[in-house]
């Protein structure tokens, strides 16, 4: 039987607008039955909450989640993760049997609905694994991310995508913890109440490091099914797991760190500049059309993007 289903995506702020724009294109272009839902907080304005609606979005208004006051707080360098844990409110859309959550920093490259098929228990998550090698030796991410404890250095092209990492009794500690820019969730209204609940009185909540990240991880513990890397394709991967990636696998590209491509204009990605650019040519593709149709929209979208000639800054 059809699933009725969803994408979800969240938008705090204007600025991620392109992200959301691109992802909503990816979804036409593959072809996406189902539709995307955008979870707009209050500081939305009313202007980019039209812009959604023109360009075919549902919007679905939400509260601002955080930890109880002064239990939690976000390294310096990860201040962009804040808002992040606002994410868990997609277990609130029981307007849906099934959701699959997206970051807005993604592509999507190839049809990924089978997910909405995926054999899933009402009170299980699918997700693919964090990246656990801290290529860039960021002092504040665990010790024990290195890559002999990631779980994407255990599996190769290609049986990667068939058979994703498992997760054993004996598996280092970074291999129980997932990435959330890609989410499958059956919402229900008990298991949304009971994620809260965790978020308000867990002890866990000060060691996370990543925030809606390490929660969904400690509260799925033994319950989240690994995904093959190809759903949320870390743009890292890449680089880093030569042996697992290609590039002609990936269903929807993940442009996870702190330089977004709407941040980091063509020519200045350095290692990212090829990945990075698949994200332009899907955004430069979009501003034709919205040029077109919508020039006074288009303004504002472009607005919130990095040009080599802007000295204006982003997260």
């Amino acid at each position: 039987m059809p699933r009725n289903g969803a994408y979800a995506t969240l938008l705090t702020k204007t600025e991620y607008l392109p992200g959301a724009l691109v992802v909503h294109k990816g979804l036409v272009d593959v072809g996406s039955k189902y539709p995307l839902v955008v979870m707009v907080t209050p500081p939305v304005p009313q202007e980019t909450r039209h812009i959604l609606q023109e360009r075919g979005m549902i919007l679905v208004d939400v509260e601002s989640l955080l930890p109880t006051a002064g239990t939690h707080a976000v390294a310096a360098h990860d201040i962009r993760f804040q808002d992040t844990w606002t994410k868990l409110r997609s277990f609130g859309l029981t307007q849906y049997d099934r959701i699959v959550m997206l970051d807005s920093d993604m592509i999507v490259m190839r049809n990924m609905d089978e997910l909405f098929d995926l054999d899933l228990p009402s009170d299980q998550i699918a997700a693919v694994h964090a990246c656990a090698c801290n290529p860039r030796k960021l002092p504040h991410y665990p010790s024990d991310w290195v890559p002999e404890n990631c779980a994407h250095s255990a599996v190769v092209h290609p049986t990667a995508i068939t058979n994703p990492p498992q997760i054993l009794p004996t598996s280092p500690r970074p291999y129980k913890l997932l990435n959330s820019g890609l989410v499958v969730l059956n919402p229900s209204k008990e298991l949304a109440s009971s994620l809260n609940h965790f978020l308000e009185t867990s002890p866990l909540v000060p060691t996370f490091s990543f925030p809606d990240q390490d929660l969904l991880a400690a509260y799925f513990d033994g319950k989240w099914k690994v995904l093959p890397w190809c759903f949320n394709a870390l743009k890292t991967l890449r680089e880093i797991h030569k042996p697992l990636w290609r590039d002609d696998e990936v269903r929807c590209l993940h442009y996870i760190l702190h330089d977004k491509p709407w941040t980091t204009p063509r020519g200045t990605a350095g290692i990212y500049e090829e990945t990075h650019g698949w994200w332009w040519d899907q955004y430069e593709e979009l501003g034709r059309e919205m040029a077109a149709s919508n020039p006074a929209a288009w303004r504002l979208v472009d607005a919130q993007v990095t040009k080599l000639n802007s000295h204006c800054t982003s997260e």
